[in-house]
Order: structure tokens, then C-alpha cells, then sequence
């Protein structure tokens, strides 16, 4: 049984939070307390919503938390611009980070587009499971 702590795009979205931590405690941006914090709010919330996503059992719901997990990622892209911006000591790892975040949202994307494509299954069946009955009144019946 697969688990949350498989999935690429779960342990690809931890190493960013380790690197933001790691980004986080060092020089000047430690003790810039809102952009750090805002920072690692939202890379842990990549993690965090990933999981939440996969432990749904309604595709709707996963890809709920799928989105908000992606949108995450476009706030930690935004915020590590702030970084790079306004503590030029700290962009040294700051192209290897955003290109690890970068990599979570393709990977997001991915696992949004199949969830999507269970999601339009399960539509898709029950559509047709439903029109069963208007087909065969149309057929048995001239009006």
C-alpha cells in the first residue's frame, strides 16, 4: 500500500523545507522573523497539503489540497526573490532551491492531471450509468 512518504513529489517538497530551514537560521534572514516565518509556512505547507491531498478519498478533495500545495510553491518561488532581493549573503543556494521548488509544482502538476483524470472517470461512468435508463425509454419508445 502506497503512502504519502512515497510519493516523489512529498519527498522532493521535504528537502525544500530542510533547505528553507537551513536558509532560514543563518545571517541577517534569521532575524528578518517575518519573511522567515512566512517562508517556512509556506514550504511546509507544500509538504503538509500533499499529504492531506493524499490521505482523501475523494479525487475532488485530493485535488483541492493539490492546488493548494501548488499554489504554496508560488509563494515560496515569490518569497525566495525577497531573499535574494534584500540578503544578497543568503542567494548563494537560492537558484539550487528555487529549481528544487520548481521541480515539486511539475511534479504537482503531474499528480494533479492524473488525479484529474480519475476524477473525470468516475464522472464520465456515472453519466453514463445514469443515461442508461433515458436510452432505453428513447429506444423502446417512438414519441
Amino acid at each position: 500500500m502506497t503512502k504519502f512518504e512515497d510519493l516523489d513529489v512529498w519527498q522532493t517538497a521535504r528537502k525544500t523545507v530542510n533547505a528553507v530551514y537551513d536558509i532560514t537560521r543563518k545571517g541577517e534572514l534569521s532575524k528578518d522573523f517575518g519573511l522567515k516565518d512566512q517562508l517556512q509556512r509556506a514550504s511546509v505547507s507544500v509538504m503538509t497539503n500533499i499529504a492531506e491531498g493524499f490521505e482523501r478519498t475523494s479525487p475532488a478533495e485530493k485535488l483541492h489540497f493539490y492546488n493548494i500545495a501548488r499554489a504554496s510553491c508560488g509563494e515560496v518561488r515569490s518569497l525566495l526573490y525577497v531573499v535574494e532581493d534584500n540578503y544578497p549573503n543568503s542567494a548563494e543556494h537560492l537558484p539550487d532551491l528555487r529549481e528544487s521548488v520548481n521541480a515539486t509544482g511539475s511534479l504537482l502538476s503531474g499528480l494533479m492531471a492524473s488525479t484529474r483524470k480519475r476524477l473525470i472517470g468516475k464522472t464520465t461512468g456515472l453519466i453514463a450509468l445514469l443515461m442508461i435508463p433515458a436510452t432505453y425509454l428513447i429506444t423502446q419508445y417512438s414519441f
